[in-house]
């Protein structure tokens, strides 16, 4: 592929500025590594914000419960909730008339990491916005759900919440950038 690359002008860089995967892989890359300057300054990694947000919504989550709504494989989530409970955040017990099935609940001060996050993502976010109009953050909305519909669809998965169109969104043609 280089040496065609080489011998039609264009050059990888070039390639690679202009290809919608690597622009995104790229500010993915970028915004996770703001995220986590961000919440080491709660004493926590990127990933484990979800679980204190999900345990903050609903407490007392079963581990398949968690797995499940993070998207993540059962020990991944029983990980993370390992690492949560050391650091005093959340505690596992077992519910009542069935010891095998344990719950996963918020302490206080799990419960008040969870209210500080709300104000790191909203930094990030206006980080990452800024200077898009409103039309212009509607449109990146719809064309990020539509990458990960297509995306969901060619792997079998299920399509994710919030992949479709918002009902409020009529639908609207996006010109393609000839650059």
């Amino acid at each position: 592929m280089v040496w065609h690359l080489e011998r039609s002008g264009a050059t990888v860089k070039d390639t690679l500025d202009k290809s919608i995967g690597h622009r995104l892989h790229h500010a993915a890359r970028l915004q996770r590594a703001l995220a986590a300057r961000h919440l080491t300054e709660l004493g926590l990694f990127p990933g484990q914000e979800t679980v204190l947000k999900l345990l903050a919504e609903t407490d007392g989550r079963t581990m398949t419960e968690l797995a499940a709504a993070l998207q993540v494989r059962p020990p991944t989530a029983s990980k993370t909730v390992g690492r949560l409970s050391a650091q005093g955040l959340l505690t596992r017990r077992a519910t009542d008339g069935d010891g095998r099935l344990v719950r996963v609940y918020l302490t206080e001060e799990g419960r008040q990491r969870a209210g500080a996050i709300d104000g790191i993502w909203n930094s990030l976010e206006d980080t990452m916005v800024a200077g898009l109009d409103g039309k212009d953050r509607k449109r990146l909305r719809k064309l990020l759900r539509k990458l990960e519909k297509n995306l969901a669809l060619t792997l079998g998965a299920a399509v994710p919440a919030g992949a479709e169109p918002e009902e409020d969104e009529a639908p609207e043609e996006v010109a393609d950038d000839a650059a």
